[in-house]
């Protein structure tokens, strides 16, 4: 077809456009623990450690909790309900996960660095420890399995404080921004996560699925995880190098194993079964073909003429060579002197007088 080359000169043309790239791009920075990280780091940690303080100690943050939950905003607002059911699926693990991998790994691909998915990776890992043990640890229960009106219902075995919808939503979509390769497009990617991650965590409000204070703890741990980040950089190069050295090798590997059939020598017993032989499809001769060349010499030893053999007259054979038989029961007796069709008449004598 005319459409096939003009296909193939497209797709060679797009893919050479996405590979231009041959190394790793050196303008991406990697970013670094500096001191204002680390000052950022110590006060978002104290903000955690103050609110999971003041739940403990049944403060006015608890009362605040209760006044929300007894205000019922999916009832004051009930005509929002729906686009809210929707919008907090950003903060779902498994739909942003996905969705987040998908472009880090174009990116990986793009750019011949597996650090993009790397470095998902390790945030992911770290908030579901973090997080995880945070919500089995203190066990708290959630507005719509409270118990006694006023108190904090911690250690009831409840899973919900922090919010790991809302710590979710801050890491998936902030490694974005922290992953940015200008300074420009960190700053507005930080700006979409940081209004992501706040809408995730009033819709969980909203919905009364969490107390206030267990988004304000969702958003302060995801926060921890995006600013300790560099701390990890250095364990995400080395297994990023042993990744592709371990890639190196399996491929030296499998090139010595399977070597070519062209340039592999043959034994020197010279034995046939040894040697790799490749396969050539024969196709059958017709009746009527008749060989180009020179004839050959055959293969196989040609068999005798076969002996003739005496079969009974079969139905395929014509009518005139049939033996004439009298079907048994018949009324008209059989006339030994009568001969099949098409054989000569004897000559009769001719009768004197």
């Amino acid at each position: 077809m005319r459409t096939e080359p003009n296909l193939t000169r497209r797709l060679d043309r797009v893919f050479a456009r996405l590979d231009r790239e041959p190394e790793r791009p050196a303008h991406i920075d990697v970013p670094r623990m500096s001191r204002h990280r680390v000052v950022l780091f110590t006060a978002t940690l104290a903000f955690y450690l103050a609110i999971v303080w003041a739940v403990v100690i049944t403060s006015w943050l608890v009362r605040l909790d209760w006044l929300v939950m007894f205000f019922r905003p999916y009832q004051q607002w009930s005509e929002i309900h729906w686009f809210v059911d929707y919008y907090v699926v950003l903060g779902q693990r498994g739909p942003t996960a996905v969705m987040v991998a998908a472009w880090l790994g174009w990116r990986s691909w793009r750019q011949h660095t597996l650090r993009p998915l790397l470095t998902l990776g390790a945030s992911l890992l770290l908030l579901n420890i973090t997080v995880g043990a945070a919500k089995y640890g203190m066990g708290r229960l959630g507005p719509h399995y409270a118990t006694v009106i006023g108190s904090n219902e911690m250690g009831l075995g409840g899973d919900i404080f922090p919010s790991g919808h809302t710590a979710n939503a801050v890491v998936t979509w902030g490694i974005l921004a922290y992953l940015a390769s200008t300074p420009t497009a960190r700053r507005w990617l930080s700006a979409v996560s940081a209004v992501t991650s706040l809408g995730v965590g009033m819709a969980t409000v909203y919905l009364g699925t969490h107390w206030l204070s267990d988004v304000l703890l969702g958003w302060a741990a995801g926060l921890l995880i995006l600013l300790a980040l560099p701390w990890c950089e250095p364990l995400i190069a080395r297994s990023e190098t042993a990744i592709f050295d371990l890639r190196d090798r399996w491929r030296a590997r499998r090139g010595r194993s399977v070597p070519s059939p062209a340039a592999e020598p043959a034994p020197a017993g010279g034995t046939p079964s040894a040697v790799p032989v490749t396969p050539v499809v024969l196709k059958p001769r017709t009746a009527h073909a008749e060989p180009s060349g020179p004839a050959r010499e055959p293969v196989a030893s040609v068999r005798g003429p076969r002996a003739p053999m005496h079969m009974a007259p079969s139905p395929h054979t014509a009518r005139s060579e049939r033996t004439p038989v009298t079907p048994a029961g018949s009324r008209r007796p059989p006339h030994a002197d009568r001969l099949p069709r098409g054989a000569s008449q004897p000559v009769r004598p001719a009768s004197g007088g």
